[in-house]
């Protein structure tokens, strides 16, 4: 596949999130059925947010949280299925992680169900001794109590 054409693109305004919806949709199982709403507070709140575009169409997606220096955390990583196996993928994660925000990170972690050698092969290492999930309860109140007493 000749992919001189595809853009790599870091500016999170450019992105579509009906095209976000819909390629979660065709080829992330994990994001299927995410609410409009709820892709706009998760691209809003991450830096950086890579789109990979093919003219106007969006083909692929990343986004990454970080505190700029120690940690940073990869998420969403996906490519769509036309576009796979033509190393898109790769530089994808390979963009996500020469982004100045991530670049001086001591350390990055992601999540994956079923693509551990995709990752390893650009170099992250298989880490069971720091994996722990917090199955959280969705707030009724933006602010907790609590919270407003403290910014008072």
């Amino acid at each position: 596949m000749d992919c001189r054409h595809i853009q790599f693109c870091d500016r999170k305004e450019r992105i579509d999130l009906e095209q976000l919806r819909s390629l979660f949709d065709l080829a992330a199982f994990w994001a299927k059925g995410r609410r409009l709403e709820d892709l706009a507070t998760a691209i809003a709140f991450s830096e950086p947010v890579i789109g990979v575009w093919d003219g106007d169409r969006l083909i692929g997606f990343a986004r990454a949280t970080s505190d700029g220096i120690y940690r940073a955390m990869i998420w969403d990583v996906v490519i769509h299925p036309d576009y796979q196996g033509a190393g898109l993928g790769r530089k994808l994660v390979e963009t996500v992680l020469s982004h100045p925000r991530l670049s001086r990170v001591e350390r990055v972690y992601l999540t994956t169900t079923n693509q551990q050698a995709f990752y390893e092969r650009i170099g992250f290492q298989p880490n069971g001794s720091t994996t722990m999930v917090l199955h959280n309860q969705p707030m009724d109140s933006p602010c907790p109590a609590w919270m407003a007493e403290i910014s008072q």
